[in-house]
C-alpha cells in the first residue's frame, strides 16, 4: 500500500471518526475497499460544483448579468423557473434510460461537461451582445445547463449508493456543505475585492468562465471513481410512471393539500432575483453590490440549514408556515419601505439585507417540504409521490414563470408583492396540513 494511499485512507478514518468507520453497509465488499478514494473524489468534485452553482446562480450573478446587459425584466422573470424545473422534468423522462446502465459515472460526466459548455456559452453571450438578443441566448444556454443537470442528479444518487457506505453518505454531504460554504464567501469577498476597480461586463464574463471551469475540472475528477456495475433493473418511464400515479391527486387529499401548498410556497425562490433589480435600480450596478449578495446567500444557507433541519425533525410543517411568513413579510416590507419611506430605497445596506433574509426563509422551505414528503409516505409510495410531484411542480414553475414575466410589464416592485400574497397563502394553507411523524 502506497503512502498515499495509507494517508488517504487515515484522514477518511479521521473524518470518519466513529468506531465502524471501516465498516460498510449497504455496498459490496469489492466496492467497499475503494470508498476512501471514492468519498475525497465525490466530495472535491461536489464542492468544484456548488462553487460553479455560486458563482453562476440565476438568483444573483445571472440575473446581475442580464441586467447588465440590458435584457428585458420578462426574460429575466424565466431565469429561476427554466433553472429548477429544466432540472427536474428531464429526469422522467431519462431515468429509466440512464438506471438501465450498470455503469452510472459517465452520465454524470457527461453531465457536467455539458454544464461546462453551456455556462462558458452565458460567458461569451454576455461578452458579445446586448438587449434582447442577449436574453434569448441567456435563456438558451440555461435550458442546455438544466437539462444537463437533470443527468448529474440522477446518476449522482446512483453513484452514491454504490460506492460511499450508508452511514457516511450524510458526513460527506455535511463536509461537501460546509467548504463550499467558505468558498462563496471567498468568492464574495473576491468580487468585493475586485470592486474597487471599474469593472464592466469583461468582469462579470470572466466570473462565469472561471464558473465554467469548475465543472470541466469536476468532470475530469468524477471520472476517476472507481464504479463497479450494478444492478439494472427497476427502470421503468418515470414520466409514464408519474402520469399513471396522477390519479392520487385526487384519492389522496393530504398529498393534494401538500402539492398546493408547496406550489405556493414557490414564491420564495421565485422572489430572489427582483431584490437584485431593486438594488440595481435605486443603489446602481456596481460590482461590490453584487459581492453582497454573493456573501449574504452564503451565510444565510450555512446558519440556517442546521437550526431549519433541527425544527423539521420536530414540525416540518411548521417549518413551511414560519419560512412562507418570512418570505411574504419580508417582500411586503421591502415594497412598504420603497413606497412609504423613499429615503430608504437608495441605501445599501436595504437589498443584501433582505437578501440574507430570504435566504434563511427559502432554506426553511426547502428542507419543510422535503422533510414533509419524506415523512408523509413509506416505501413505493414515497416514491409515487416524488414523482408526481415533481411532474405536477415543474409545470407550475413554468407557468409562474410566464405569470411574472407578464407581471413584469407593470413593475419590479408588482410581481414582489404579487408573490409575498402568494406566500401568504401558502402560509395559511401549510396550517391544514396534518402533522407527520
Amino acid at each position: 500500500m502506497t503512502s498515499k494511499n495509507t494517508n488517504l485512507e487515515q484522514l477518511y478514518d479521521y473524518l470518519n471518526d466513529d468506531e465502524d468507520a471501516r465498516t460498510c453497509k449497504a455496498i459490496d465488499e469489492e466496492a467497499c475497499k475503494e470508498t476512501p478514494d471514492n468519498y475525497f473524489l465525490l466530495l472535491v468534485s461536489n464542492m468544484l460544483t456548488s462553487l460553479g452553482d455560486t458563482l453562476s446562480n440565476p438568483k444573483t450573478v445571472l440575473t446581475w448579468i442580464m441586467s447588465f446587459v440590458n435584457a428585458p425584466v420578462m426574460l429575466i422573470s424565466f431565469i429561476v423557473p427554466i433553472r429548477e424545473s429544466g432540472s427536474m422534468l428531464p429526469q422522467l423522462f431519462i431515468a429509466h434510460y440512464i438506471r438501465k446502465k450498470p455503469v452510472r459515472k459517465y452520465v454524470w460526466v457527461l453531465g457536467s461537461l455539458i454544464q461546462f459548455l453551456a455556462v462558458a456559452g452565458i460567458g461569451l453571450v454576455a461578452l458579445f451582445f446586448e438587449d434582447l438578443a442577449a436574453g434569448w441566448l441567456i435563456i438558451g444556454c440555461l435550458i442546455l445547463f438544466s437539462l444537463a443537470r437533470g443527468l448529474c442528479s440522477i446518476a449522482f444518487k446512483d453513484v452514491l449508493g454504490k460506492t460511499i457506505p450508508k452511514q457516511k453518505r450524510g458526513k460527506l454531504k455535511g463536509y461537501t456543505a460546509s467548504i463550499s460554504g467558505v468558498l462563496v464567501l471567498l468568492a464574495g469577498l473576491y468580487i468585493l475585492y475586485k470592486s474597487q476597480d471599474d469593472v464592466g461586463i469583461e468582469f462579470y464574463s470572466y466570473l462565469i468562465f472561471f464558473a465554467a471551469s469548475l465543472w470541466l475540472i469536476a468532470a475530469l475528477v468524477y471520472a476517476n471513481i472507481k464504479e463497479f456495475p450494478g444492478e439494472t433493473e427497476g427502470g421503468n418511464n418515470g414520466l409514464a410512471e408519474a402520469w399513471k400515479k396522477i390519479g392520487i391527486l385526487k384519492t389522496d387529499n393530504q398529498f393534494r393539500n401538500f402539492v398546493i401548498t408547496r406550489s405556493l410556497l414557490l414564491c420564495s425562490a421565485l422572489t430572489a432575483p427582483y431584490y437584485v433589480l431593486l438594488a440595481q435600480r435605486y443603489v446602481g450596478k456596481e460590482a461590490y453590490l453584487l459581492g453582497f449578495f454573493v456573501i449574504a446567500n452564503g451565510i444565510a444557507s450555512i446558519i440556517s440549514a442546521p437550526v431549519w433541519g433541527k425544527m423539521a425533525d420536530k414540525s416540518s410543517r411548521k417549518v413551511m408556515t414560519y419560512s412562507a411568513l418570512i418570505t411574504s413579510g419580508l417582500g411586503l416590507l421591502v415594497i412598504a419601505t420603497i413606497i412609504f419611506l423613499p429615503a430608504f430605497k437608495d441605501k445599501i445596506w436595504l437589498y443584501p439585507v433582505a437578501f440574507f433574509i430570504l435566504g434563511i426563509a427559502h432554506q426553511g422551505v426547502r428542507l419543510g417540504r422535503k422533510t414533509y414528503i419524506v415523512d408523509m409516505a413509506e416505501g413505493n409510495q414515497r416514491t409515487d409521490y416524488v414523482a408526481v410531484s415533481n411532474t405536477v411542480i415543474g409545470i407550475i414553475l413554468l407557468i409562474t414563470g410566464g405569470v411574472s414575466a407578464l407581471a413584469s410589464l407593470i413593475s419590479v416592485e408588482g410581481i414582489i408583492t404579487v408573490l409575498s400574497i402568494l406566500g401568504i397563502f401558502g402560509a395559511i394553507k401549510s396550517t391544514t396540513l396534518p402533522e407527520v411523524e
